[in-house]
C-alpha cells in the first residue's frame, strides 16, 4: 500500500517552543492519520527531523510499503536524498534514523514543496504551538 506523508516542523525562536505536524493520506487524497504535538525546546531543523521521523512511524503503523514524502525543508529533503551532507553533529542521528526508518520500505520518495503546498502539516504545528485541538 502507497501512502502520501506531508510533513513539517517548526520552532518559534530558534532554537525555542517546537512542534511537529504530520497528514497521511492514501492515494485518493483522503485522510488517514494526523500528528500534531509540540516536542519541547527544538532548532526548526531538528523539529523538521522530528516530524519526518513521527510521519514514516505513522505510515509503518497503518500498513504502508511505499512512501511519497513531502516537506517544505530544501535541508532536509535534500539531506535525506544524499545530496547534501549533514554537518550538523546535532542533526546526525536524526538523519540516521530517517534513513534507517526508510529501508522497511520497498519504494520511498521525498520531495520539497513550497509552504502553500504544505499548508496543512504547517497549521497542525501552528495549532500544537497554539494550544488549539488539531485544524483538520
Amino acid at each position: 500500500m502507497k501512502l502520501t506523508v506531508n510533513v513539517d516542523g517548526g520552532a518559534r525562536g530558534n532554537p525555542g517552543p517546537a512542534a511537529i505536524g504530520v497528514v497521511v493520506r492514501d492515494s485518493d487524497g483522503g485522510i488517514l492519520a494526523t500528528v500534531s504535538e509540540t516536542i519541547g525546546e527544538a532548532t526548526n531543523n531538528v523539529a523538521e527531523y522530528r516530524a519526518l521521523i513521527a510521519g514514516i512511524e505513522q505510515a509503518r503503523l497503518l500498513g504502508a510499503d511505499r512512501l511519497e514524502l513531502f516537506g517544505d525543508s530544501e535541508l532536509v529533503v535534500k539531506q535525506v536524498r544524499g545530496e547534501y551532507k549533514v554537518k550538523n553533529a546535532g542533526i546526525r542521528p536524526l538523519h540516521a534514523e530517517v534513513v534507517e526508518a526508510l529501508k522497511g520500505f520497498g519504494d520511498w520518495s521525498i520531495d520539497h514543496v513550497r509552504r502553500e503546498q504544505n499548508a496543512d502539516a504547517d497549521a497542525l504545528v501552528n495549532d500544537a504551538l497554539d494550544g488549539r485541538e488539531s485544524s483538520l
